[in-house]
């Protein structure tokens, strides 16, 4: 263990452990040097926003569902209910612009340092609405490829310090590791074993069902993501099922649309499910 995660574990360990609410977190993140000036409370919403170069930048959650129990045929008949009767394994995190529209700072910021800078604000401002809301399961945190050259090493080490001074367990947060990185065996697996090693969970978006073959025990994922809609189009749904099964490792479907999309997935056997379909209000361009 690094001397600075150890050092932020006995910080976390030496405070009273803080009621997760979103307003103590957020005057937490007032103690915090790199967060002080960004982060804020709103009292109308209840939620945490952030502010950066003028733009405000707050949090949404697409949820990611198990469907291999009794929910299945409630999400069938009334997909729209789904966030009422599936089992929730966790909650993708979205960052959006305060008109709900999405937010994509690698359109915007052209400085690699200033990116990891808004990157690591978002990340904590999910965090702090994830634990403050009191939502159960994992949080899903995508990290781009841009990101991963800029960070030379130590991959995860900021985000688990900040999440322990907040007195938050970092093994309840998923990393998600672009399409990109999973394409490079070796790559992939010093990722893994960075962001594993400050408590993290991953998961790899695979870019196509093939890149399967790139995941071994030299890069143990703890999920699989890949395009629902794409795996049926190439009619590889039940092999790469079978081989996931075989792995050990979960598979998600993402970016499930339509209803004949969620019903061939269920028929193969898929467990957990996410995308557009499954929001209760409205789609959220991923972000």
């Amino acid at each position: 263990m690094s001397r600075s995660l150890l050092l932020s574990l006995l910080r976390a360990l030496s405070f009273p452990m803080i009621s997760p609410t979103i307003p103590a977190l957020v005057a937490r993140a007032a103690d915090h040097p790199s967060l002080r000036e960004y982060v804020s409370f709103d009292e109308r919403e209840g939620t945490a926003y952030a502010c950066f170069r003028g733009v405000r930048i707050e949090s949404a959650y697409q949820p990611i569902f198990d469907v291999s129990m009794n929910g299945i045929q409630t999400l069938w008949t009334s997909p729209e209910r789904a966030d009422r009767f599936g089992d929730e394994l966790g909650f993708q995190a979205l960052t959006e612009r305060a008109d709900g529209a999405a937010f994509d700072p690698f359109d915007t910021v052209a400085d690699d340092r200033e990116l990891v800078t808004l990157d690591r604000l978002a990340r904590t401002l999910h965090g702090i609405n994830f634990f403050g809301a009191q939502r159960h399961g994992m949080l899903f945190l995508r990290v781009h490829e841009r990101l991963l050259k800029s960070v030379k090493y130590d991959h995860g080490q900021h985000f688990s310090s900040v999440l322990l001074g907040f007195g938050l367990n970092p093994s309840r947060v998923v990393i998600e590791l672009p399409s990109a990185a999973v394409a490079h065996r070796t790559f992939l697996g010093y990722l893994v074993n960075n962001y594993q090693r400050y408590g993290f969970k991953v998961a790899g978006n695979l870019p196509n069902a093939g890149h399967i073959l790139s995941v071994s025990d030299m890069a143990r994922l703890d999920f699989i993501k890949i395009d629902g809609g794409a795996v049926l189009r190439d009619a590889m749904a039940k092999p790469l099922l079978s081989y996931a099964n075989r792995l050990g490792i979960p598979l998600i479907f993402d970016r499930v649309s339509n209803e004949m999309q969620f019903d061939s997935l269920q028929q193969f056997g898929a467990r957990f499910v996410q995308g557009p379909l499954f929001e209760p209000k409205k789609a959220c361009a991923e972000g």
